[in-house]
């Protein structure tokens, strides 16, 4: 495996920003000569970035076959949209290597815990948009989420909102443009494919976060699948020991189900992909 540290930093980001990939090795000995890439973007209600939902998820992923990154991408006092441009520049910096690195281009995959689904999601609902194209000097195309996975994931900054999430994205600007960050009524034809996960009993974002969404993604006609658990609170992250919190916290049996899931939605994706990209 080959391990690698890019800074992603941009106008209004923090020092500290930056892609961590980690590459399999390739080999002539191997039938796949290009594979999947899934970013992992960690919780932590635009505050900090989570171990538990970084290099852990990531390591989960290369087990998998795929390429993995951790996007380490700028919180408080930073303010939106600078973690969603550091994500642009990330799928960019994968394209523009995707011959070096091994890396399908047209199977790039985004994926994020908590806050980082909102901020996942967040590009999601932006990627083709003039603004973003012309902030980061590409073009729209260059920007494509292939895929998009969900998991426990702020959504909404209305009735069921973490509003601490929301409070952290804009500063001083919460008032007025909190409103502007529920993306259920963002979801628009130009998404990706999405996996979502959450759980009934988190009593921390509420699982109407990921209904919304649902909702809003059936209702445009996104392809989506979507699991909710009975058990189990927020923060799971693999929900097994591996990722298992210093306090005790974080194995709930059955969650853990949902990494064999997204591995077979993964799988799904990548051959609907190779079939309608260019379509």
């Amino acid at each position: 495996m080959k391990f690698e540290k890019h800074q992603v930093a941009g106008e209004g980001s923090q020092e500290y920003a930056a892609l961590y990939t980690y590459l399999l090795d390739d080999s002539p000995e191997l039938a796949i000569q290009e594979r999947p890439m899934v970013i992992v973007c960690p919780g932590g209600g635009y505050e900090w970035t989570s171990d538990r939902e970084a290099e852990i998820v990531a390591m989960q992923f290369l087990s998998f076959g795929y390429h993995a990154a951790v996007l380490r991408y700028s919180v408080a006092p930073s303010v939106y949209p600078a973690a969603v441009l550091e994500l642009g520049r990330a799928i960019c910096l994968i394209r523009e290597h995707a011959g070096e690195w091994k890396v399908n281009r047209d199977q790039i995959v985004v994926s994020g815990f908590s806050a980082g689904g909102h901020m996942v999601a967040s590009y999601c609902v932006a990627w083709n948009q003039k603004w973003m194209a012309e902030k980061l000097s590409v073009s729209n195309k260059q920007l494509k989420p292939n895929g998009l996975i969900l998991g426990y994931p702020v959504i909404t900054s209305g009735e069921y909102a973490h509003h601490g999430s929301i409070e952290n994205l804009l500063g001083k600007e919460y008032e007025d443009r909190k409103e502007e960050m529920s993306l259920e009524n963002l979801v628009n034809e130009d998404m990706p494919r999405t996996f979502i996960w959450h759980t009934f009993e988190d009593d921390l974002v509420p699982v109407q976060n990921s209904l919304l969404m649902v909702n809003a993604l059936t209702a445009h006609h996104i392809p989506t699948e979507f699991h909710m658990f009975e058990k189990g609170g927020h923060g799971l992250s693999l929900a097994n020991k591996t990722s298992q919190s210093s306090s005790g916290f974080g194995i709930q049996p059955g969650c853990e189900k949902w990494t064999e899931l997204v591995h077979l939605w993964m799988e799904r994706l990548c051959i609907t992909e190779n079939q309608d990209y260019k379509a």
